[in-house]
């Protein structure tokens, strides 16, 4: 065993209930950042109708997790814990280094405002779960650490940037994609599996690229996040035509909460429109790299309903990227690969806004 000095990364995700006496906590959480829950009110309005909102919900969300067959909970974190387990093999194989791969999450549990998360540096990176860039994800998980810490991780030697506008994740993802439909995965590494495939042939599907939806507000504030929903989605429909692939692709945007107007059009909208068309549907969530409810129940389950409800001929849900070997392979270099190069403020140029501790302010 080398005697190099221990490296951890740790793993960021929005995190989810383990248990359903979690549920009200991760909500809690939740609505109560700033860059998630952003409306014109003052801070102590904003927080205390949060809080409000978080324990109305509650009772309705614990009903549908309860149906997913988690017991009470997400399989979010546990999924995560998976990955993290896996590639924490890869890193240390690869670098000659040992590694320690941790999971936090910004709400509910195990929560990246502990202790055992420390302050990032060369040696204790942060890796954001999030492929596409969002005030609502990374810079949200940037600003909790900020807080926590008295400085932005970006440009620290300790953060690892997002990585779905890369091309090497293009092509894993079109990989991906391709070996799904030509049964070459291992169906036991992930949840739910979906047995069922579409009666015609996958490359003449529609296949509609589900992102999670942003209020508008966000994007009016500068968040560039579509644009990179778009980027991503172009770069794997281009690999995924070396495949043979020739059917129609489409962005949608799915998991609307309240009247405010959010990214559209909504998947729900695109679904409808499609299956009324008597379209072969298939559904691949772009932003989500774990199965967990808005995967396995919104897209897996309310959305093949509503293909079939409106006239569809056949609905098939594919899954995250989940363990996929090539997937961890392309986090551990994107790892092995950070350092101090980064320097630019990529929360003013792909969010809208410099945190207030920002090493590139000027």
């Amino acid at each position: 065993m080398t005697n190099k000095e221990e490296k951890t990364l740790i793993l960021v995700n929005l995190g989810g209930p383990r248990s359903s006496s979690e549920i009200e906590i991760f909500l809690r959480d939740l609505f109560s950042d700033p860059f998630v829950f952003d409306l014109p009110l003052p801070e102590f309005l904003r927080i205390r109708l949060a809080r409000f909102i978080a324990k109305k919900r509650a009772p309705k969300v614990k009903k549908t997790y309860e149906s997913m067959g988690f017991g009470g909970g997400s399989p979010l974190v546990t999924e995560t814990e998976k990955q993290a387990k896996v590639l924490e093999g890869i890193l240390t194989k690869c670098s000659g280094t040992p590694w320690k791969v941790k999971v936090a999450m910004a709400c509910g549990f195990p929560n990246i405002r502990d202790s055992e998360f420390t302050k990032p540096n060369p040696n204790t990176l942060y890796l954001p779960l999030y492929p596409q860039f969002s005030r609502s994800t990374v810079l949200s998980a940037l600003a909790i650490l900020e807080e926590k810490f008295g400085e932005c991780p970006v440009g620290s030697g300790g953060y690892v940037p997002h990585f779905g506008l890369t091309s090497k994740f293009h092509e894993l993802t079109a990989q991906f994609i391709y070996e799904f439909f030509t049964d070459q995965l291992k169906k036991f590494q992930f949840l739910h599996y979906p047995e069922d495939k579409p009666n015609c042939d996958w490359k003449e599907l529609d296949i509609v690229f589900s992102a999670h939806g942003v209020p508008m507000r966000l994007i009016q504030k500068g968040d560039r996040y579509m644009d990179e929903v778009e980027v991503s989605v172009n770069g794997i429909v281009a690999e995924l035509r070396k495949y043979g692939f020739n059917g129609s692709v489409h962005i949608s945007y799915q998991s609307k909460v309240g009247p405010a107007k959010w990214t559209e059009p909504s998947t729900i909208q695109k679904i409808s429109e499609l299956a009324s068309n008597g379209k072969h549907i298939a559904v691949y969530p772009i932003s989500f790299v774990s199965d967990h409810l808005e995967t396995l129940e919104e897209i897996g389950e309310q959305f093949k309903e509503l293909t079939l409800e409106k006239g569809g001929k056949s609905f098939v849900r594919i899954p995250a990227l989940g363990v996929y070997e090539p997937f961890l392979q392309f986090l551990a270099e994107q790892t092995l690969a950070a350092d101090n190069s980064l320097q630019h403020c990529i929360c003013k140029e792909r969010g809208g806004e410099s945190l207030r501790h920002c090493r590139f302010k000027n």
